[in-house]
Order: C-alpha cells, then structure tokens, then sequence
C-alpha cells in the first residue's frame, strides 16, 4: 500500500516514546509530531535524525484503513492495546 496523500495519521495518532528533533520528551498520542507539515508530510522523511519508530512505520490496508479517518481510529486503538 501507498502512503495515502494528506493523511498524516501516523505522525498523529500513536505515541512515541523515544526523543525526536525539537521533541525531547517524545510525543504523546494524539498529538501532531512538530515535524509534520501543513500538507501532511514529514518534514524530516528521510533524513538520518529521523527517528526509528517512523522510518520504520509502513502503511499498510489493517492499520492505515481506507480513509485518514479511519487511520485515525485504527491506530488510536492499536495504541490503546499496546499502551
């Protein structure tokens, strides 16, 4: 599966735990990651300072969904599980 176009439900809906550039404490679910964009990219796609955890996110149809609002929810709920 493509990455979908104005999404950006994965820089959102989960938590990260681990630092990011600007973003020393992590990221709390739920809330946008500083480096996405106004369209919905990642500023730092593909950079070296890129954390991990995202560089290794793939979209895929039981996570990503069909819409970004159901991104949304599939990905709260993972976080939900895992938490």
């Amino acid at each position: 599966m493509e990455c979908r176009s104005n999404c950006g439900a994965c820089c959102i809906a989960p938590s990260i735990s681990g630092p990011l550039p600007g973003m020393p404490e992590g990221k709390p679910a739920g809330e946008p990651c500083l480096h996405l964009m106004a369209d919905m990219r990642c500023a730092i796609f593909g950079q070296p300072e890129r954390p991990a955890v995202c560089a290794s996110f793939k979209a895929m149809n039981d996570v990503c969904g069909s819409s970004k609002t159901e991104a949304m929810w599939l990905i709260s709920e993972l976080e939900i599980a895992t938490g």
